[in-house]
């Protein structure tokens, strides 16, 4: 058997790397759920060489090839070589995709998934761009959060998180598309489900990958301003409120540091307080027009309903504002299928069966538009 060579990523003639990163850089990071390298590759055996880090929320990865999911595995702290398929047929060419199951962690700092290269004795082939690109913006539902595990499991731990079962990763394969995702579990437009104001993900969605922390996250470039230039993206799918919508429940928040304060109220009759709920609707006219400058040309599509339709009337009053301020009537409010107690995962969020329902609906709907 012909010995393994070592290839450095940047020695790589062919490779395609999925998710938000600087193009070409070597070695790569990938800091978001469905975040991967796909690789087109002949030859018997294929290994990756991985720099691994995490204190508390250790990190997930699949591996896939030829489109079957052949691994889902936990990585362990360090820098070693995986093995993504090996004693294959050595003529055939073979689609491989590494990909990180694990949102961004702001929980943990030392949280980092790190592709230096690959290692084989066979040879690279092209890998061909997707039919469209698209975007995806959202919260817990987003990153997959309750799609393993048994129902009535409670625990937020990463093992229930993943991209491999996300109504993203089904839209995107689907249509045939590249998947951008970009997603924190608790995090909304306006603030998070505590009603802490710095979980939202506007204030976030303009640098590389702000959802992380920690000096190594900064060192490998995830604070610098992403540059929207490097794709053209043909439809920006968000999936936000659902935490905005816990916020009106929940106590004040309290930073103790500094003491600031905040709270989004309901009135004595259980109704939403006028004054925060325009609140909420400024929040997502803000960040329309954010992501409207970022993506002129895209279609964007406001999704809502996977875990209640509370704030639906909001939405819609918000994404018509902005169309009348604006003139811009290149985007939709989609209404998902609400969560059942058939299709529920773990943690109580949305399980695969209802991801896959979710898929269904926006899949049909963009396969309408883009005909």
């Amino acid at each position: 058997m012909n010995e393994l060579k070592k290839y450095a990523l940047h020695e790589i003639p062919y490779y395609k790397v999925h998710g938000r990163t600087v193009p070409g850089v070597c070695p790569l990071p990938l800091f978001f759920s469905g975040s991967a390298v796909e690789l087109n590759v002949s030859g018997p055996e294929l290994w990756a060489d991985l720099e691994v880090s995490w204190q508390n929320l250790e990190m997930w990865v699949t591996v896939e090839v030829n489109g079957e999911l052949m691994s889902r595995q936990m990585l362990m702290p360090g820098t070693y070589s995986l093995c993504l398929f090996r004693g294959m047929n050595p003529e055939t060419v073979k689609n491989v995709r590494l990909t990180r199951e694990l949102q961004a962690m702001t929980e943990d700092e030392d949280c980092c998934l790190i592709v230096h290269g690959f290692q084989t004795n066979g040879a690279f082939h092209p890998v061909p761009k997707g039919k469209y690109t698209l975007e995806f913006i959202g919260d817990s539902i987003t990153s997959g959060e309750g799609t393993y595990g048994a129902i009535g499991e409670a625990d937020w731990i990463p093992m229930y998180m993943s991209y491999s079962r996300d109504y993203a990763k089904m839209t995107a394969e689907a249509l045939g598309a590249d998947a951008y995702l970009i997603s924190k579990g608790g995090w909304g437009v306006l603030s998070g489900w505590d009603n802490n104001p710095n979980s939202n993900i506007p204030s976030r969605y303009e640098q590389l990958c702000g959802l992380c922390c920690g000096e190594r996250n900064e060192s490998l470039g995830a604070f610098a301003p992403y540059d929207f230039s490097t794709r053209k993206t043909d439809a920006v799918i968000v999936n936000l409120g659902t935490n905005d919508a816990s916020a009106f429940q929940q106590p004040e928040w309290h930073d103790p540091a500094t003491g600031q304060t905040f709270k989004q109220h309901t009135n004595p009759d259980g109704t939403y307080q006028e004054d925060d709920l325009n609140r909420f609707k400024d929040a997502i006219v803000s960040f329309l027009k954010m992501l409207r400058r970022h993506n002129p040309q895209a279609h964007i599509v406001w999704c809502y309903g996977m875990l209640g339709y509370d704030l639906t009337a909001a939405i819609n009053e918000a994404l018509n504002r902005y169309t009348k301020e604006n003139g811009d009537h290149n985007l939709i409010f989609l209404q998902l299928p609400n969560t059942t107690r058939e299709t529920v995962g773990s943690n109580e969020h949305p399980g695969e069966l209802s991801h896959r329902r979710a898929a269904r609906v926006l899949t049909e709907y963009l396969q309408d538009y883009f005909s």
